[in-house]
């Protein structure tokens, strides 16, 4: 009863965020408020000094300090990417290779997830993109279900990779890990997945026998309503300005220079700050030979607004939530979970296995991506750090995949929980820019045919449970005797 005491404050946090059996509360407020009641949990039952369970709260909170200003620059660059011509170059070049109803469910899924890596955001991706390929779709008389589906899926796969996505940086930040060296762990597995999806959604194409009708996007384009370009200018403008650009015929093939520089220095083991600073310097510097940038007082106010908007929300939601985190690691909150866990476990790899089913689990109960990253990875890290016993290289190796699993069941997951808020804002922005979508394709269907959510969350549970994840490079991770499951 003690245990399950102990561990109320993350049961709280989950009702007031839940907006389906809970008060759905934005975690600004739920986390304040389960704080406050960790805070009491803690003095009452675990008798902690207040004084104590603060210094706790604070240390946590010091861990993340670094991870802010990779924050803000990535927002800058996924403004800077949309704005100046980057993200519109990167569809109009995906567009002019022809486009049919058998291929419109691939081409979404492959440039939306090109697209989610360059700006880091899965709901500007989707809100950009649904347009263009719903009505294209609508040309070539292809399938709606279908290509919702690729565009959910491929919206995404940058947030799970991106280096500028923000659930990457916080994921790898609350495990202690380099982003780009968690680019790195993942990046092949993340490629066949993708792959793999795309080959799945064209199966899918043939099996429905859509035809070979070629489509045409500035005839897309020019079919959206004047209603649905208010809607997007309303909840997301950047994407009224790709659009616009995309439909203009993009820009120049060198406005992809920025994001090609960006994957190649992470690649090669740069800093993250480093990768995004080039990001920023590349779109300024392509984008004033393309005319989209004419002052640079402009364009760098842009960048210090994007910094603003960085620090509006995530940070102070890091900063609350790493304080909530300090106090139940303080009171030994998570004691329960560990031991109910380790009774079911006999090695590491099914430990991990675990860890992943967690994430998944704790998506589940708090229907957001963010708050199941920031409430479960401490946990699922505390698990491995204080029952697993390795080297260095080998502990690093863990928390990578760690960090992996808070993100890859946050996001991929999220698109296989029908009451989750992916699967609604991603529905809502659907029906808003095509509404012909609406009594024809719900939720249940987007998830049936989410097929790239399914193989990257399934995947990943059976490589890591069965040992399979070593025939993937860099992907692998240690094995017995190398690590060892300590129990008690």
């Amino acid at each position: 009863m003690l245990a399950l005491v102990k561990l109320s404050p993350v049961i709280v946090l989950g009702f007031l965020m839940n907006g389906t059996v809970g008060l759905g509360l934005d975690i600004l407020l739920a986390a304040p408020l389960a704080m406050v009641y960790a805070i009491l949990v803690g003095m009452i039952f675990s008798r902690v000094r207040f004084s104590d369970l603060m210094d706790s709260a604070i240390e946590s909170m010091k861990h993340i300090v670094f991870v802010f200003l990779i924050l803000q620059m990535a927002y800058a660059v996924a403004t800077c990417f949309m704005e100046t011509g980057v993200a519109a170059e990167i569809i109009s070049i995906a567009l002019s290779l022809g486009i049919t109803a058998k291929l419109i469910a691939v081409t979404a899924l492959v440039v939306t997830a090109i697209l989610s890596i360059a700006t880091g955001t899965s709901w500007g991706t989707f809100a950009a993109c649904a347009p263009i390929f719903l009505w294209l779709n609508r040309i070539v008389g292809g399938s709606v279900v279908l290509t919702i589906a690729a565009i959910a899926g491929g919206s995404c796969f940058g947030d799970n990779i991106g280096l500028i996505s923000d659930t990457t940086v916080v994921s790898s930040s609350l495990q202690g890990v380099v982003i780009t060296d968690r680019v790195r762990h993942q990046g092949v597995w993340s490629f066949l997945c993708l792959v793999a999806g795309a080959v799945a959604f064209y199966f899918a194409a043939v099996n429905m026998g859509l035809p070979d009708t070629l489509g045409n996007a500035n005839e897309a384009i020019a079919q959206i309503p004047e209603s649905v370009w208010a809607a997007l200018e309303e909840k997301r403008p950047a994407a009224v300005t790709l659009l616009k650009q995309v439909q203009a015929g993009g820009l120049s093939w060198y406005m992809v220079l920025p994001l090609i520089a960006v994957l190649v220095l992470a690649g090669i083991g740069a800093n993250t700050l480093i990768c995004l600073g080039a990001g920023i310097l590349g779109s300024l510097i392509c984008g004033w030979i393309a005319g989209t940038v004419t002052d640079v007082m402009k364009f760098l106010e842009m960048v210090q607004s994007s910094f603003a908007d960085a620090g509006s929300w995530v940070v102070v939601m890091m900063l609350w939530i790493g304080a909530f985190g300090g106090v139940m690691r303080r009171m030994n909150a998570f004691d329960a979970i560990a031991a109910l866990v380790m009774k079911c476990v006999h090695n590491v790899k099914q430990l991990m296995f675990a860890n992943g089913l967690l994430c998944l689990v704790g998506n589940a109960a708090l229907a957001d991506e963010m708050a199941q990253i920031v409430t479960m990875s401490p946990i699922i890290k505390d698990l491995t750090d204080r029952h697993v016993k390795g080297d260095a290289k080998a502990m690093y190796k863990l928390a990578l995949r760690n960090a992996t699993f808070s993100d890859a069941m946050g996001v991929f997951g999220s698109q296989l929980i029908p009451w989750h808020v992916y699967l609604a804002f991603f529905v809502g922005i659907a029906y808003a820019v095509y509404p012909e979508a609406e009594g024809t394709v719900d939720i249940m269907d987007i998830i049936t045919h989410n097929y790239l959510a399914w193989i990257a969350v399934v995947s990943m549970l059976l490589l890591t449970l069965t040992g399979l994840d070593r025939f993937i490079p860099l992907f692998s991770l240690p094995r017995e005797p190398e690590v060892e499951l300590v129990k008690n």
